[in-house]
């Protein structure tokens, strides 16, 4: 399912595109529209090198393709560095609010990236972000949210570190924890074809079919995903660690609704 605003749009402000030239547009998610608040989140001087990424992890692409907006509420898990954090943080403003959830699981692997994301809230330029720490198994939020956002770590919680998290209960606390029509973006590494959740722990992969699967069975609509980060260099069987691929993997970003 594509996103009709973001085709009408696409019409709207190219000149000469036609609805269906922009339907094609959108199917791609080149970003052909950025708006102004994401923009200016972008450019803020206080995320300081994390600029020098933007282009190969194409944030501006994702932030569109998330549809978050100001004064929305954002659920993201694990955040590691805090780059997708900085962004959302900018983007909902004053008015809305960014939740920074760290698993204790993952938070025990992770030491140094959990006393950033509370530095970060400390941070007053940051006032709109608070840490959460749960167990795994437990994710909750303390008010419904407008969108959840997993970056390369869904792939991660059916793992053993992580107390084998089942994938369905935790994507019924994702849909429990948004809005009537809210969204789930995940993000993360390609497997084979068929290979389900085989590489999960040994490659940090996660076959985006079983991804699919498992969260449409819980209500969740399928609504979109983008190219933004796929590479067909990519041959899927090397561990996304290996310095010939690190940084550079064949990602897949699904867009999920929460039914109104």
């Amino acid at each position: 399912m594509r996103s009709i605003s973001v085709v009408l749009l696409a019409a709207l402000v190219i000149p000469g595109v036609t609805l269906a030239q922009a339907s094609q547009m959108n199917h791609m998610h080149a970003v052909y529209y950025v708006p102004p608040y994401v923009q200016a989140a972008v450019n803020d001087p206080a995320r300081g090198q994390d600029v020098s990424n933007d282009a190969r992890r194409k944030i501006t692409d994702i932030m569109v393709f998330s549809e978050v907006k100001p004064g929305q509420k954002v659920l993201e898990l694990i955040p590691g560095s805090g780059y997708f954090t900085r962004v959302f943080s900018g983007i909902v403003g004053s008015q809305g609010h960014v939740y920074a959830l760290w698993p204790n699981e993952y938070g025990k692997e992770a030491v140094d990236d959990v006393a950033g994301s509370d530095k970060l809230a400390a941070d007053p330029h940051y006032a709109n972000v608070s840490v959460l720490k749960q167990a795994a198994a437990q994710l909750s939020v303390p008010e419904s949210v407008d969108l959840v956002f997993t970056s390369q770590n869904y792939h991660d919680y059916p793992d053993a570190f992580m107390g084998k998290v089942d994938p369905i209960a935790f994507d019924k606390q994702v849909y429990a924890a948004l809005k009537p029509g809210g969204l789930f973006v995940v993000i993360d590494h390609v497997a084979p074809a068929g290979s389900g959740m085989a590489d999960t722990d040994t490659l940090h992969r996660i076959d985006p079919a079983i991804v699919k699967k498992q969260v449409e069975s819980v209500g969740f609509v399928y609504a979109g995903e983008s190219n933004a980060l796929r590479n067909p260099n990519d041959s899927h069987t090397i561990k996304v660690f290996d310095a010939s691929i690190r940084g550079h993997t064949d990602q897949f970003i699904y867009r999920f609704r929460k039914p109104k």
